[in-house]
Parts: C-alpha cells; sequence; structure tokens
C-alpha cells in the first residue's frame, strides 16, 4: 500500500492519485487536517508500528511500501475541544504524527525531515557549488555596511527571504518575491538590521529556466519570463498564464550535477530554479524540497506525475 500524505486542497496530489488509480496501485489519502478523526495507536516492540483508523480507512505503518509527503495542513482537533485545549491537542496531534512519518525510515520519496533540513538557502547554495553549479555571487547579511558594499561591487542586486516567504500586510498574508535592491534601500539601516536577507547578483536573463528532478528522472522546462515587465526578476510576481513554457533538454553534465544536487541533500525529488544568461550560461537559484510541478506538467506535458509513481514503485520493491 502507498501512502500519500496532504492537504484535502492539493490540485498537484491528485496528479499522483490519478496515475496511482490508473495503475490500481493500492493507496491511502491522508489529508492531515482531518487526523484529530482518527484512533491511533503505537505499542513499543510492536514491529508494525502505528496504527490508524479513519473514517472508512485503516492502515499499518508496516504495511507501507512508500510514502508522498506533499504539504500537508495543520491538525485541526475536534470541535468538541474547549478552547483552551485547542492549541494543546493540535500540538500533541502534531508529534503523533511525526512519530508515525519517523517509523516510516526510509520509505519516503522525500522525507519530511529531509525537506526540513533541504530548505536551508545557505545549505543549498554550497551543495551547488560542491556539485560544479555555477551560483551568482550571494551574500546574507544585516550589516547595512556590508550590504551597501556589496551593492555596489555587485552594481545590479536582487533581494529575497532567507527563509519565510510569507508576511502579514494589515493583517493579510503577502509573499514576499525577489526584488531588485538599490543603494537607498540598503541604507535603510532599520529595515536591514531587522532580520537577514538574502543579496545576490542579479544575473540577466534569457529565460527562468525550472528543473524537476525525480530519482533518475530529470524534466526541465524554460518559462519565457521576460517578455512581461512584471515577470523580469521574478515570474511568480504575476499569475500570468501567458507566459510560454517549453520542455528542454539539458546539458548532461548539468542534468547529472541536478541528480547529484539533489542525492546529496537527501532527497529523491527537487524543484530548481536556474536562470539561463544571453550567453547561454546556467545560473543555479535554489532548490524547493517540496516544490510544485503541476502546472510545469499541465504545461509541457512532461510526465512528473508517472515518474514520481515509477520512484514510489522502486521505493516499494527495494523495502
Amino acid at each position: 500500500m502507498f501512502l500519500v500524505v496532504t492537504n484535502k486542497r492539493d490540485l498537484t496530489t491528485d496528479l499522483v492519485i490519478l496515475e496511482l488509480q490508473r495503475r490500481k496501485l493500492p493507496y491511502i489519502r491522508l489529508n492531515t487536517e482531518d487526523f484529530a478523526h482518527a484512533v491511533v495507536r503505537w505499542q513499543a516492540g510492536d514491529a508494525q508500528g502505528w496504527q490508524v483508523d479513519l473514517p472508512g480507512v485503516s492502515f499499518v505503518a508496516g504495511e507501507v511500501l512508500a510514502a508522498y509527503f506533499r504539504r500537508p495542513e495543520p491538525v485541526v482537533p475536534s470541535e468538541a475541544v474547549s478552547p483552551d485545549s485547542r492549541l494543546y491537542c493540535a500540538m500533541e496531534w502534531h508529534a503523533a504524527l511525526e512519530s508515525l512519518y519517523w517509523s516510516l525510515g526510509n520509505r519516503w520519496l522525500n522525507a519530511p525531515h529531509s525537506i526540513a533540513l533541504a530548505e536551508n538557502k545557505p545549505r543549498q547554495l554550497g551543495a551547488a557549488i560542491l556539485c560544479g553549479m555555477k551560483v551568482p555571487p550571494t551574500l546574507v547579511t544585516n550589516d547595512p555596511k556590508v550590504a551597501a558594499a556589496f551593492c555596489v561591487e555587485q552594481e545590479q542586486v536582487v533581494g529575497k527571504p532567507l527563509r519565510q516567504a510569507l508576511t502579514q500586510v494589515d493583517g493579510r498574508d503577502s509573499v514576499v518575491f525577489t526584488s531588485r535592491v538599490g543603494v537607498d534601500l540598503v541604507h535603510d539601516v532599520a529595515a536591514l538590521r531587522a532580520a537577514p536577507v538574502i543579496l545576490q547578483q542579479e544575473i540577466r536573463k534569457a529565460y527562468d529556466v525550472r528543473v524537476t528532478v525525480v530519482g533518475p528522472d530529470v524534466f526541465a522546462a524554460t518559462i519565457d519570463s521576460q517578455t512581461q515587465a512584471d515577470t523580469q526578476v521574478d515570474w511568480r510576481r504575476s499569475s500570468r498564464s501567458d507566459l510560454a513554457h517549453t520542455a528542454i533538454e539539458l546539458p548532461e553534465f548539468l542534468r547529472q550535477q541536478c541528480i547529484e544536487l539533489t542525492k546529496s541533500l537527501g532527497l529523491r525529488f527537487g524543484a530548481i530554479d536556474f536562470v539561463l544568461d544571453e550567453g547561454g550560461e546556467y545560473w543555479f537559484l535554489e532548490i524547493n524540497p517540496n516544490g510544485q510541478w503541476g502546472w510545469v506538467e499541465n504545461r509541457t506535458r512532461q510526465p512528473i506525475a508517472a515518474s514520481i509513481v515509477n520512484e514510489l514503485e522502486r521505493i516499494g520493491a527495494a523495502s
């Protein structure tokens, strides 16, 4: 049996579910926001591990062949729980989930703890350099003087979050996109001292490139982000549906480096962002260990969902 840990609304997960159904493979979809409706059992020394009974479905951790972890939501405690106890109960359910995750060992496509470690962007950049990838000159700092000197040296600089890409504006969630940084901004001492930021030389783009690695498979696509002013620095800034996406073949050396980087971070899956510059060079930006890929499959017809299920079957055969 294959376990898919996710949430009710994730459309990318739906593509994996459809592929599992197409192959008539047994699976259970665990939407974690509903986990408080489960009855769970674990006993020391029991080789089968965690037993989980949900409305309409039950499973035992020892029967899981392979598992896919895709953006689960926090557990929502039962409405019967008093308001004073809701946070406590939510954290206890989260602890039970984490124990279930750990019990599956190496049966994950990407283990949750490996995802958490791989999200560290300085670690990613260091790993990419070790794999031989080109990385733009990069500085992480909250020192205004050091930041100003870097901006003068690099001439054109972008700023991006070190980790948290969401902030609050007037009480509402707001995404922090990659943006150009001017010298006037780095002289804003209060803003810079508030938290570290990633500063990076801006590479003049021909295209953005999204590379999806699944085990031995590598799917690459260019995103024609330079045709529109609002997508030139960060193509995610606009919800435009008219940006051309084109499937491409990477140079073989870069294809191998992408596989090597993913493995070096303890992953079997990675969504890697590159810049393809005007001279035809590829520059590594970051790797998302739990990144979106559904839209790439829809736009390019690259069989990413099928590749993920292939990898799950390989994991299951080896477990």
